[in-house]
């Protein structure tokens, strides 16, 4: 048997602000952009650069509770992470485009990390991975 995760659902206020930010400040490619009528809602996807295998979904809170939620989808820890083969290059890059760094770069046996917050809060960890 073979599974993988192809789609993680993020929650968010506003899809135009959710591409400007994955797309223009982390550099994803924005993959599909359908209008759903019969929802009255998009169906918006972006995934990081390269050979990722998981997107994600930037699915508009629709009502009260769920708007609650936006930017705190995992009660304040870290939500998701972002592998890269170049650390400092993504984390200058990120710098640059005013993304909001949590904790500073470390070096721990299992590679270099650093937190940052996306557009709404959630915490990403930036990580490259130590080669064995």
């Amino acid at each position: 048997m073979s599974q993988n995760l192809s789609l993680i659902a993020l929650v968010v206020d506003d899809y135009d602000r959710a591409i400007e930010f994955y797309t223009q400040k982390l550099g994803f490619d924005l993959i599909d952009d359908t209008y759903q009528p019969e929802q009255d809602k998009r169906w918006v996807v972006v995934r990081p650069r390269g050979e990722s295998p998981t997107s994600v979904l930037l699915a508009r809170a629709n009502d009260d509770h769920q708007r609650r939620f936006v930017g705190n989808q995992s009660g304040g820890r870290v939500f998701l992470f972002l592998e890269t083969d170049d650390f400092w290059r993504d984390y200058e890059t990120y710098l640059a485009n005013g993304v909001e760094f949590e904790r500073p770069p470390s070096e721990a046996s299992y590679g270099t990390v650093a937190v940052f917050k996306d557009l709404y809060g959630n915490l990403w960890d930036l990580i490259e991975y130590a080669k064995t």
